[in-house]
């Protein structure tokens, strides 16, 4: 354990079964888009089955923009324990109903109530880390949470590939929710978690509008808020335009995409472990402006690099994407207070993804109107974005003072 740093985090016996839970439904998750996108060709016949996943994806970030700043201001005032729990259950009834649908209004509706209490549980469970590890060891149990998060990815949609194998593509869903039952019960193990309680908020409004106020009064947070729009449109570039640049201009084959994607999470694993090992020796905020250049600069060459030169791009792509992200947690740990976690959290997990509704029309509109140019003009977008942030919001000083209200 002494050799990564991050690791440490599992001596907390509640962070490890919080950990494992968390692990144990992510898994689950992997078969749901599986399996997701089986159902939607076999329901479509092949024909419209991107424009129903493209519909649950939007579908998917509505949700977390709608209710994750309701959800924060949850968690500040009850047991987190129940709360997350109760998702998980949800999560299970609802995943445990798609195999039995006939159509795609069903799919909709379905992923919407899921990802609703995934909008719940996600910031609510991102609040709870600092909570059971501690303010000051909240960076190590993030960086231990991402790297597993990428390793999902990267290894997920295979392993959902053998189980559809084994079982069929509509009974992955069934095991997605055995792992949301398993993750509740891993949970239900834990003693209360129950924020420490500070100025109580007059309404649940004000609680939504304390909780995005902080994101926008903290120098150092806003930095970080704003320094992930760059990063969600370099990301929307690489999810939404890959697959053209593969398997269109290069006429390469499936599983070269797959190659590609998977350096793309390779790099954010290996940022997570890099970000776990160097811990509190670099400031949150230089590892979020060396991430957010990392990666506008690794997409700009896209449309021109070869297959060798885009892998060693997307897997440098995935560390400046991991070094946005994962110091942002950490910092919301150390710049707010326990009795406001909540709601800080659930108003980041809705403005990150807020940025994505915006990254993903462009990346669309690019990769349309402008298929040669798409990568070249996405990073050079990012730039600016990046230059006019370091210039007029860059933060003179970090610190370490938890913000108040």
């Amino acid at each position: 354990m002494s050799t990564l740093p991050m690791f440490t985090a599992l001596r907390s016996p509640r962070f490890a079964r919080l950990y494992a839970a968390q692990t144990v439904s992510q898994v689950g998750d992997a078969l749901t888009w599986v399996g997701l996108a089986l159902l939607a060709y076999q329901l479509t016949g092949g024909e419209d089955a991107a424009v129903v996943l493209g519909a649950a994806l939007t579908l998917r970030v509505l949700a977390f923009v709608v209710f994750s700043p309701l959800a924060g201001v949850i968690a500040d005032r009850i047991n987190r324990k129940w709360l997350l729990v109760g998702c998980d259950l949800g999560r299970m009834a609802v995943i445990g109903l798609l195999p039995f649908v006939h159509a795609v209004w069903q799919v909709y509706l379905l992923m919407f109530l899921v990802n609703a209490l995934t909008a719940f549980f996600t910031p609510t469970n991102q609040a709870t880390v600092p909570m059971v590890v501690g303010q000051a060891d909240s960076g190590p149990a993030f960086a231990l949470s991402s790297a597993t998060t990428e390793l999902i990815n990267i290894i997920g949609p295979g392993l959902a590939g053998i189980v559809a194998a084994l079982l069929g593509g509509r009974n992955l869903f069934f095991v997605d929710a055995a792992s949301f039952l398993l993750s509740g019960l891993l949970i239900l193990t834990l003693p209360a978690l129950q924020a420490a309680q500070g100025e109580v908020q007059r309404s649940t409004w004000q609680g939504i509008r304390d909780g995005t106020a902080r994101l926008w009064r903290d120098p150092p947070i806003r930095f970080a808020l704003l320094l992930e729009l760059v990063a969600a449109v370099t990301g929307a570039l690489i999810l939404v335009n890959t697959v053209s640049r593969i398997q269109g201009d290069l006429k390469l084959s499936e599983a070269t995409y797959g190659w590609v994607m998977a350096a793309y999470g390779l790099g954010a694993t290996l940022a997570s472990l890099v970000v776990g090992v160097v811990g509190k020796r670099w400031p949150r905020t230089r590892f979020i402006l060396i991430g957010a250049l990392v990666t506008s600069l690794a997409v700009l060459p896209g449309n021109i690099a070869p297959l060798p030169a885009i892998l060693v791009l997307w897997l440098l792509a995935g560390i400046g994407q991991n070094w946005v992200n994962l110091p942002a947690e950490t910092l919301l740990a150390e710049r707010t207070e326990e009795a406001a976690q909540g709601r800080v959290y659930g108003a980041h997990f809705a403005w990150s993804h807020l940025w994505y509704a915006f990254a993903y029309p462009v990346a669309g509109f690019l990769g349309t109107r402008l298929p040669q140019r798409d990568f070249l003009i996405g990073g050079g977008l990012a730039l600016v974005l990046l230059a006019a942030v370091a210039v007029w919001l860059r933060p003179q000083t970090e610190g370490q003072t938890a913000s108040r209200s």
